[in-house]
Protein backbone atom coordinates (compact mmCIF):
# COMPACT_ATOMS: atom_id res chain seq x y z
CA UNK A 1 0.00 0.00 0.00
CA UNK A 2 1.27 3.44 -0.76
CA UNK A 3 2.88 5.48 2.14
CA UNK A 4 1.74 9.30 2.65
CA UNK A 5 4.96 10.45 1.51
CA UNK A 6 5.83 7.90 -1.20
CA UNK A 7 6.37 9.66 -4.55
CA UNK A 8 5.59 8.69 -8.01
CA UNK A 9 7.43 9.96 -11.35
CA UNK A 10 5.46 11.16 -14.20
CA UNK A 11 7.67 10.94 -17.53
CA UNK A 12 7.64 12.60 -20.12
CA UNK A 13 9.58 12.09 -23.68
CA UNK A 14 7.71 14.78 -25.68
CA UNK A 15 9.13 18.50 -25.88
CA UNK A 16 5.41 19.62 -25.54
CA UNK A 17 4.38 22.32 -23.87
CA UNK A 18 1.38 22.13 -21.77
CA UNK A 19 -0.43 24.29 -19.42
CA UNK A 20 -0.90 23.91 -15.85
CA UNK A 21 -3.35 20.80 -14.76
CA UNK A 22 -5.84 21.75 -12.34
CA UNK A 23 -7.54 19.47 -9.87
CA UNK A 24 -9.47 20.14 -6.66
CA UNK A 25 -7.61 18.03 -4.42
CA UNK A 26 -4.18 19.79 -5.07
CA UNK A 27 -4.51 22.73 -7.34
CA UNK A 28 -2.24 23.57 -10.31
CA UNK A 29 0.18 21.61 -11.41
CA UNK A 30 3.12 22.28 -14.29
CA UNK A 31 4.18 19.15 -16.59
CA UNK A 32 8.18 19.23 -16.85
CA UNK A 33 9.14 18.84 -20.41
CA UNK A 34 12.65 18.22 -21.37
CA UNK A 35 14.88 20.77 -21.72
CA UNK A 36 17.82 21.04 -24.98
CA UNK A 37 19.97 17.49 -24.00
CA UNK A 38 17.42 15.64 -21.93
CA UNK A 39 15.82 12.49 -23.13
CA UNK A 40 13.39 12.77 -20.86
CA UNK A 41 11.66 14.70 -18.10
CA UNK A 42 10.43 13.71 -14.85
CA UNK A 43 7.45 15.63 -12.52
CA UNK A 44 7.21 14.01 -8.99
CA UNK A 45 3.43 13.23 -8.13
CA UNK A 46 3.18 13.58 -4.19
CA UNK A 47 -0.49 11.75 -2.52
CA UNK A 48 -2.97 14.08 -1.32
CA UNK A 49 -6.30 14.40 0.20
CA UNK A 50 -9.70 15.43 -1.28
CA UNK A 51 -12.79 16.30 1.25
CA UNK A 52 -16.21 15.21 0.03
CA UNK A 53 -19.02 16.89 0.87
CA UNK A 54 -21.65 15.15 2.54
CA UNK A 55 -24.63 17.95 2.91
CA UNK A 56 -25.80 19.39 6.28
CA UNK A 57 -22.00 20.36 7.60
CA UNK A 58 -20.23 16.83 7.32
CA UNK A 59 -17.49 15.87 5.18
CA UNK A 60 -14.93 12.80 4.45
CA UNK A 61 -11.86 12.80 3.87
CA UNK A 62 -10.49 10.81 0.82
CA UNK A 63 -7.01 9.94 0.41
CA UNK A 64 -5.88 9.93 -3.62
CA UNK A 65 -2.59 8.21 -4.10
CA UNK A 66 0.28 9.56 -5.79
CA UNK A 67 0.03 6.84 -8.69
CA UNK A 68 -3.75 7.60 -9.05
CA UNK A 69 -3.05 11.11 -9.31
CA UNK A 70 -0.40 10.36 -12.02
CA UNK A 71 -1.97 7.52 -14.17
CA UNK A 72 -5.10 10.58 -14.22
CA UNK A 73 -2.72 13.41 -15.34
CA UNK A 74 -1.27 11.04 -17.66
CA UNK A 75 -4.66 10.04 -19.40
CA UNK A 76 -5.80 13.35 -19.53
CA UNK A 77 -2.49 14.58 -21.63
CA UNK A 78 -2.09 11.28 -23.89
CA UNK A 79 -5.88 11.43 -24.61
CA UNK A 80 -5.79 15.14 -25.37
CA UNK A 81 -5.84 13.98 -29.15
CA UNK A 82 -8.55 11.66 -29.50
CA UNK A 83 -9.03 7.87 -29.12
CA UNK A 84 -5.60 6.33 -29.60
CA UNK A 85 -3.57 9.44 -29.21
CA UNK A 86 -0.32 9.32 -27.09
CA UNK A 87 2.14 12.51 -26.43
CA UNK A 88 4.66 10.77 -24.42
CA UNK A 89 3.97 10.84 -21.07
CA UNK A 90 3.69 7.60 -18.84
CA UNK A 91 3.84 6.93 -15.04
CA UNK A 92 7.16 5.05 -14.30
CA UNK A 93 7.12 2.26 -11.99
CA UNK A 94 10.22 2.99 -9.76
CA UNK A 95 11.37 6.24 -9.06
CA UNK A 96 12.82 6.57 -12.73
CA UNK A 97 12.04 5.05 -15.86
CA UNK A 98 13.47 1.76 -17.00
CA UNK A 99 15.26 1.49 -20.56
CA UNK A 100 12.33 -0.51 -21.23
CA UNK A 101 9.70 1.49 -20.69
CA UNK A 102 11.53 4.51 -22.35
CA UNK A 103 11.78 2.36 -25.48
CA UNK A 104 8.39 1.36 -25.18
CA UNK A 105 6.98 4.90 -24.81
CA UNK A 106 9.28 6.24 -27.85
CA UNK A 107 7.43 3.52 -29.76
CA UNK A 108 4.61 4.39 -29.14
CA UNK A 109 4.58 7.85 -29.79
CA UNK A 110 6.43 7.24 -33.12
CA UNK A 111 3.47 5.30 -34.02
CA UNK A 112 0.94 7.96 -33.17
CA UNK A 113 3.14 10.28 -35.07
CA UNK A 114 3.44 8.54 -38.30
CA UNK A 115 -0.30 7.74 -37.91
CA UNK A 116 -0.72 11.61 -37.91
CA UNK A 117 1.77 12.36 -40.71
CA UNK A 118 -0.54 9.59 -42.58
CA UNK A 119 -3.29 11.41 -41.97
CA UNK A 120 -2.15 14.81 -43.60
CA UNK A 121 -0.74 12.61 -46.40
CA UNK A 122 -4.33 11.57 -47.49
CA UNK A 123 -5.62 15.27 -47.40
CA UNK A 124 -2.78 16.63 -49.26
CA UNK A 125 -3.83 13.97 -52.20
CA UNK A 126 -7.36 15.15 -51.85
CA UNK A 127 -7.26 18.82 -51.24
CA UNK A 128 -3.60 20.09 -52.11
CA UNK A 129 -4.67 22.73 -49.15
CA UNK A 130 -2.22 23.37 -46.86
CA UNK A 131 -4.99 24.81 -44.62
CA UNK A 132 -6.50 21.56 -43.89
CA UNK A 133 -3.30 20.43 -42.60
CA UNK A 134 -3.33 20.29 -38.78
CA UNK A 135 -0.60 22.11 -36.14
CA UNK A 136 -0.44 18.55 -34.64
CA UNK A 137 0.02 16.87 -37.94
CA UNK A 138 2.69 19.53 -38.72
CA UNK A 139 5.02 18.49 -35.32
CA UNK A 140 4.33 15.03 -35.52
CA UNK A 141 6.37 15.37 -39.23
CA UNK A 142 8.65 17.86 -37.58
CA UNK A 143 9.68 14.85 -34.83
CA UNK A 144 9.73 12.38 -37.11
CA UNK A 145 12.59 14.77 -39.30
CA UNK A 146 10.26 14.25 -42.44
CA UNK A 147 10.19 16.70 -45.75
CA UNK A 148 6.64 17.45 -46.80
CA UNK A 149 5.05 19.37 -49.43
CA UNK A 150 2.21 20.68 -46.97
CA UNK A 151 5.05 21.32 -44.10
CA UNK A 152 5.14 24.83 -43.87
CA UNK A 153 4.43 28.09 -41.27
CA UNK A 154 1.85 29.91 -43.17
CA UNK A 155 2.13 33.79 -42.57
CA UNK A 156 -1.22 35.55 -41.94
CA UNK A 157 -1.83 37.76 -44.60
CA UNK A 158 -1.74 41.78 -44.01
CA UNK A 159 -3.92 44.25 -45.45
CA UNK A 160 -3.27 47.33 -48.12
CA UNK A 161 -3.83 50.40 -45.81
CA UNK A 162 -5.38 51.94 -49.45
CA UNK A 163 -7.60 49.75 -50.64
CA UNK A 164 -7.71 47.31 -47.80
CA UNK A 165 -7.56 44.70 -50.13
CA UNK A 166 -5.88 41.31 -48.55
CA UNK A 167 -1.78 41.37 -49.81
CA UNK A 168 1.14 38.71 -48.55
CA UNK A 169 3.72 40.16 -46.11
CA UNK A 170 6.61 41.89 -47.11
CA UNK A 171 4.79 43.24 -50.38
CA UNK A 172 6.50 46.19 -51.74
CA UNK A 173 3.64 47.32 -54.05
CA UNK A 174 -0.13 46.17 -54.03
CA UNK A 175 -1.05 44.57 -56.75
CA UNK A 176 -4.88 45.74 -56.68
CA UNK A 177 -4.23 49.59 -56.29
CA UNK A 178 -0.70 49.94 -57.04
CA UNK A 179 -0.08 51.34 -54.01
CA UNK A 180 3.73 51.75 -52.82
CA UNK A 181 4.02 50.17 -49.12
CA UNK A 182 7.80 49.70 -49.67
CA UNK A 183 9.38 52.71 -50.91
CA UNK A 184 13.27 51.15 -50.82
CA UNK A 185 12.37 47.75 -52.04
CA UNK A 186 10.04 49.13 -54.60
CA UNK A 187 13.00 51.08 -55.64
CA UNK A 188 15.33 48.49 -55.68
CA UNK A 189 13.43 46.48 -58.49
CA UNK A 190 12.39 49.95 -60.30
CA UNK A 191 9.27 50.36 -59.11
CA UNK A 192 7.65 53.44 -58.39
CA UNK A 193 8.93 57.19 -58.78
CA UNK A 194 12.05 56.74 -57.44
CA UNK A 195 12.65 53.29 -59.12
CA UNK A 196 11.86 55.01 -62.48
CA UNK A 197 14.01 57.94 -61.36
CA UNK A 198 16.65 55.33 -61.29
CA UNK A 199 16.44 54.24 -64.63
CA UNK A 200 16.20 57.44 -66.33
CA UNK A 201 19.36 58.48 -65.25
CA UNK A 202 20.84 55.45 -66.17
CA UNK A 203 23.37 56.32 -69.65
CA UNK A 204 21.74 55.14 -72.46
CA UNK A 205 23.84 53.28 -75.04
CA UNK A 206 23.71 54.29 -78.41
CA UNK A 207 21.87 51.67 -81.09
CA UNK A 208 25.53 51.79 -83.28
CA UNK A 209 27.70 51.32 -79.64
CA UNK A 210 28.75 54.79 -79.49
Amino acid sequence: MESQTEVVSLVNISNEKWPPRHRTYFGALDVRSPQPGEPFAVTPIRGCTSVMDLGDKRTLDIRVTAREIAEDIARELNGDSGEGSFHGVFVAAGSDPTEAELADAHRRLEEFNRKLVAAADLEWERTKNPMFITDLERRAARMLDLEKPWLYDPKPMGECPVCAEFIKPGVAVCKSCHAILDAEKAAQYGLGPQGRNRRDSQPKQDPAGK
